[in-house]
């Protein structure tokens, strides 16, 4: 099936054909034409499959179609994404698919000089893209007009409704229109996070693309189980393999990219670090250089783990093993993306197997284990250096082994107690010997 059988305006249909696609993808091909006629949806597939077009494509269609009419207001279309890289992506998408159509984007997001952004905004633009919490600051100084919005797009849908993002999507959906058109995309959705977000729409259509909990086809995983302190050099040794052209490694903590992108660096691999600590401008120049391949190897955190569309990554490494399984699905749509094969790498060491084996029943099966031949696995740990910081732990992590602690430590306390306090008798009056008493009448 063709794009040009959606019906879309002509100037789309030539935007995607320099944009060199033929045809739909199974979400886009599902998604296109109830966006069109205006429905509520929730669309969920796996990550690399074009839920981005599945939204934008028939939005702009229907800004052409209300310019054409004479009832193109400002502040049209409202797009939610919940990290800065993934809103800078949509406005990229906005312009190649859009570049024919006189529309006005506006991007709304942190690490950028908010004075700009209101500039901008006050100038009147069709379509926002913008994530909760900055929106939220702009809101609080400048009154933005929102009457006249249709549409409302969010996502990575299961993110911005975590808690984390809940209490801003909320207040920010007070402040729309009830008549609209809203839209959920995300790669995993939870049954709970469904019945959430349908508090936001209004008998949603659903489309799903494969299984829930299912990472794309075209990628294929392994594991190494490895010790942590050996971790930084195998990653090294794998990454002498030729094969490893481009490969974007994830770790849990800035604290991690940190000490991996300083241990890489000195071992001569061309690598650059991105973590939500870096400025704007950095950010934007470490994805440009691993996008032209100006670099081997880009650590990570998880800002980068949803919708962030790469070409050509041939790996993706778990240096830090994900806490939910639904990050690790993110985490390895990095690669394997619009039909290409990629290979996804974990790194897990003793304390993190129990991860392994929730993630692998989550996703209904056991990946494969692999060793690497002429590796050192019973290498000593090395000794600690004067003045040297231990690692930061992962906060999750550690609430969890707190959580766990709290439920033995009562067993165990009063076992203690009975141990060296034997419970005492009540003191009362002496009996009476002989026979007793007489009740009262």
């Amino acid at each position: 099936m063709p794009f040009s059988q959606f019906g879309l305006e002509p100037e789309i249909l030539l935007a995607v054909q320099k944009a060199g696609y033929v045809r739909p993808t199974p979400v886009q091909t599902a998604a296109i034409p109830k966006v069109m006629l205006g429905q509520d949806l929730i669309g969920i597939a796996q990550t690399g499959t074009g839920k981005t077009a599945a939204f934008v494509l028939p939005m702009l269609h229907r800004l052409s179609l209300a310019q054409r009419a004479g009832r193109m207001g400002k502040f049209r279309v409202l797009i939610l994404a919940p990290t800065r890289e993934l809103a800078v992506q949509i406005m990229e998408n906005i312009g190649t698919y859009g570049q024919h159509l006189p529309i006005r984007v506006a991007a709304v997001f942190g690490g950028v000089d908010e004075a700009a952004q209101i500039k901008t905004l006050r100038k009147g633009v069709h379509i926002v893209v913008a994530t909760p919490g900055r929106l939220m600051a702009l809101l609080e100084k400048q009154s933005l007009d929102f009457s006249g919005l249709d549409l409302l797009v969010l996502d990575e849908a299961d993110r911005m409704l975590h808690m984390g993002f809940l209490p801003d999507i909320e207040k920010i959906v007070e402040g729309l229109p009830r008549q609209r058109q809203t839209l959920m995309f995300s790669a995993t959705l939870s049954k709970e996070i469904e019945s959430l977000a349908r508090r936001f729409q209004r008998e949603p259509k659903m489309v799903q693309i494969g299984k829930r909990a299912n990472p794309a086809d075209t990628v294929e995983q392994c594991v190494y189980e490895v010790a942590a302190h050996l971790k930084n050099k195998l990653l090294l040794e794998l990454l002498q393999h030729p094969k490893w052209q481009r490969v974007l490694v994830f770790v849990r903590m800035k604290d991690g990219a940190d000490r991996l992108t300083e241990y890489l660096r000195s071992s001569r691999v061309r690598v650059a670090k991105l973590h939500s600590s870096r400025s704007q401008e950095q950010r934007t120049h470490a994805l440009q250089d691993f996008k032209d391949g100006k670099i081997q190897v880009l650590v990570a955190t998880d800002i980068v783990a949803r919708g962030i569309d790469i070409d050509g990554v041939t790996h993706v490494v778990n240096f830090d093993f994900p806490v939910n399984p639904e990050d690790y699905i993110h985490r390895i749509g990095r690669t394997g993306r619009a039909e290409a094969s990629g290979d996804a790498v974990s790194l897990v060491p003793p304390h993190d197997l129990n991860l392994l084996t929730h993630l692998e029943f989550f996703i209904g099966r056991r990946l494969v284990r692999k060793r690497l031949k002429g590796f050192n696995y019973n290498a000593p740990i090395p000794p600690t250096l004067p003045g040297e910081k231990p690692a930061k732990r992962d906060w999750r992590k550690r609430t969890r082994e707190r959580e766990q602690k709290k439920q033995e430590t009562p067993s165990k306390t009063s076992a203690k107690v009975k141990a060296h306090h034997p419970a005492k008798k009540k003191l009362g009056p002496p009996r009476p010997q002989g026979k007793k008493p007489p009740r009262p009448a």
